[in-house]
């Protein structure tokens, strides 16, 4: 990989964001992350690169996929390995409710750990926590830890959690500590992002949230600086999940286990997740969200609010794309 390629990859999340806010608020999910997996192949295909997709829209689901080994790109060029979520939030989308976004992390071969369509246990937190908060302590340890690190009363943090029956017992304990929950329907990657920049009002993420989601959030972690620790998880029990209602336990360790993953209980940190010695992450808004805007038509053009982080050049750039259409005659400045 390198900085040439970073103009190309926004422009494939914003290609891909246009295409499902077409769809926004119409109540067509499937439909939306089609017209973005769509997008986001057909921009690939342009670059110059030997691409290929190491996390797609997961194994077991039935909506349109960027599939998993599919290979992007011109067929020369650097070789870039890809964990795409072209439409994240596909609900969020749907019902045109905030936190939606097209979103993918790069890196050089082999540089992104392929994490099966598990769900994964997760801790995001900002730079000054590094470190020091643990997914092995108690929430309550944790908070007080962000507390000493921000310097922050503990009655003024904030913890994200997605509103999942199984996060009851969380939600509680966060709440017991005097800290606020912010419970999310959908979208913890950018939810795990905002806890990297200060000002965001976001200063951790809790829970159980999709696997390949959390390599995208550790690569963009890794490459902010901020903390992530993901842990896969395997139980129903613990899931507690209507699409794992059929499986086991057992059944699901030695899906594991055929996949090369004997540690099923490891503890993995951001940049063993995002290992590559270049990692790179983009999102473009589809709808409005904590770090940027979704996309908007206008009668002479379509605007698009991104963020790309990368460790090439340890920057973050927040991008507003003016997109002109043909034969526009007049575009306002905001």
């Amino acid at each position: 990989m390198d900085r040439t390629l970073i103009q190309e990859i926004l422009e494939v999340v914003e290609q891909a964001a246009i295409a499902s806010a077409h769809l926004t608020g119409l109540g067509k999910k499937d439909e939306a992350d089609a017209a973005a997996v769509e997008a986001m192949r057909k921009r690939m295909g342009l670059i110059q690169m030997q691409g290929r997709i190491v996390i797609g829209e997961g194994e077991r689901d039935e909506a349109p996929m960027l599939y998993i080994g599919e290979e992007v790109g011109t067929g020369s060029g650097p070789g870039v390995d890809f964990a795409v979520d072209p439409c994240e939030g596909t609900n969020l989308c749907a019902n045109s409710q905030r936190g939606s976004m097209a979103v993918l992390a790069a890196s050089d071969r082999g540089g992104l750990f392929n994490a099966p369509d598990f769900y994964m246990k997760k801790l995001a937190a900002p730079p000054a926590a590094k470190g020091k908060v643990d997914i092995r302590k108690s929430p309550t340890e944790n908070i007080q830890i962000l507390s000493d690190c921000l310097g922050i009363a503990i009655s003024d943090l904030t913890l994200v959690v997605m509103d999942r029956a199984r996060h009851k017992d969380l939600i509680a304990e966060i709440r017991s500590t005097g800290a606020r929950v912010q419970p999310i329907s959908d979208g913890d990657v950018q939810a795990a992002i905002a806890c990297g920049f200060a000002g965001t009002g976001t200063h951790c993420l809790m829970g159980i949230g999709a696997a390949p989601e959390g390599v995208i959030s550790a690569a963009a972690m890794r490459a902010l600086g901020g903390h992530f620790q993901g842990q896969l998880v395997y139980d129903p029990a613990v899931a507690q999940t209507q699409e794992w209602a059929d499986y086991t336990k057992e059944g699901n360790i030695a899906r594991l286990n055929e996949m090369g993953i004997t540690e099923v209980d490891k503890i993995y940190e951001a940049n063993e997740l995002a290992s590559g010695e270049n990692v790179v992450f983009a999102g473009s808004g589809i709808t409005d969200g904590l770090l940027f805007d979704g996309v908007k038509f206008e009668a002479d053009c379509t605007r698009t609010s991104s963020l790309v982080i990368s460790t090439l050049d340890s920057s973050a750039r927040f991008t507003n794309t003016i997109h002109i259409k043909d034969g526009a005659k007049s575009i306002s400045l905001n």
